[in-house]
């Protein structure tokens, strides 16, 4: 019990931070919120630096990389980073206003969803061991800490039965008397449209899409603009966020200077009726760089 009333606590949080509370903080008055990912590297600090720097309205912890493809299977690989550390720092983080999100997927190879009950089984797993479900012998890698929702970041594999699992983590919010418990999110490619999430997407109960520059390579320069508003204008309903990286060790060819985007941002981005801000890959490389702290001075 005592866990569902945080949850119902965290989840009243995410709702005024979405209705805005977020947008009128000193990190977000220009470029609305940024994202950022955390957990690629165990030398990028803890969750808890992450979040006392004040650049951040959201933290994507990244990630669960191995669901699906062997029943009853699931890895969270968070680069060394001790996870009983976690817990507290996500509960410290959100008492800072900061949203922390779960992200599912990445870069490896070790997940799918073959089968509609595949869904199902990942559904159950992330709704009992990081969202508001409780069941006795399950584990909590976390402890009694809540993650504010998922993100979609599925870049291997097929499409297969992630509107389901869409489906099935959103109904959850329906325990949260009309509040937001389980936000989603999805982190796509560039180029749209993006056919492993589209079905997803289709479902419309995405609250952002983080449109990725970088790690595509079918997203030349002289079609981002045109790309990302195509996002924008075919997900009305969604927030839409530009996805950049912070450094050119991670991309070179993806890179775009802070200056160079906070031009873009004011000029261009901003001006779509649903642009929802930045996200930045990765905490590593911007805590080495300084890439969100120079778009913000």
């Amino acid at each position: 019990m005592a866990l569902r009333r945080h949850a119902a606590l965290l989840s009243l949080a995410v709702v005024l931070l979405f209705a805005g509370l977020a947008a009128a903080s000193p990190t977000s008055q220009n470029t609305g919120d940024t994202v950022i990912f955390w957990g690629r590297n165990k030398d990028e600090g803890s969750l808890r630096e992450a979040c006392d720097t004040g650049l951040y309205t959201t933290v994507i912890i990244s990630f669960l990389s191995a669901f699906g493809y062997k029943p009853g299977y699931y890895k969270l690989d968070i680069s060394g980073h001790p996870v009983s550390a976690v817990g507290p720092d996500i509960k410290y983080c959100q008492s800072k206003g900061i949203l922390i999100l779960l992200a599912i997927g990445g870069q490896g190879g070790e997940y799918s969803l073959p089968t509609p009950q595949a869904a199902v089984e990942l559904n159950d797993h992330l709704w009992y061991s990081y969202l508001g479900g409780h069941r006795n012998g399950v584990y909590r890698p976390f402890g009694d800490a809540i993650v504010n929702g998922i993100d979609f970041f599925i870049d291997q594999g097929g499409r297969e039965n992630y509107n389901k699992l869409a489906k099935l983590l959103y109904a959850h919010n329906k325990d949260y008397r009309g509040t937001v418990g389980v936000m989603l999110t999805a982190t796509t490619r560039c180029e749209y449209p993006d056919h492993r999430l589209d079905e997803a997407l289709a479902t419309g109960l995405f609250h952002r899409i983080h449109v990725k520059k970088f790690s595509d390579g079918r997203c030349p320069a002289s079609s981002w603009i045109q790309s990302f508003q195509k996002w924008a204008k075919m997900y009305p309903q969604s927030r839409v966020l530009v996805g950049v990286v912070a450094s050119r060790e991670v991309d070179r060819e993806a890179y775009i200077s802070p200056e160079d985007l906070k031009k873009l941002l004011q000029n261009v981005f901003s001006k779509l009726p649903n642009f929802g801000g930045v996200m930045v890959w990765d905490r590593f490389y911007d805590k080495k760089t300084g890439f969100t702290g120079r778009l913000r001075a």
